[in-house]
């Protein structure tokens, strides 16, 4: 008898938010991640751990990102 295991995401979410400019386009494509901080405006990733659900839209809020800052490792 085998165990069915969970898929998993694509990766953890790396994120330097010095480089953060607060574009909020990471937020746009992939909200139950991201949010932004209410005092600067800069990114706030909910978890770094990618639900495979949420894959695509973290790979775009990453293509979409106009600093730079997010990664996945």
């Amino acid at each position: 008898m085998s165990l069915a295991r969970q898929p998993s995401g694509p990766g953890k979410i790396g994120v330097q938010r010095d480089r953060c400019v607060g574009g909020g386009q990471c937020v746009l494509a992939a909200p139950t991640v991201f949010d932004q901080d209410e005092e600067d405006g800069l990114v706030l990733v909910l978890d770094d751990e990618v639900p495979a659900s949420d894959a695509d839209a973290v790979r775009e809020a990453v293509w979409a990102c106009p600093s730079g800052a997010l990664t996945l490792r």
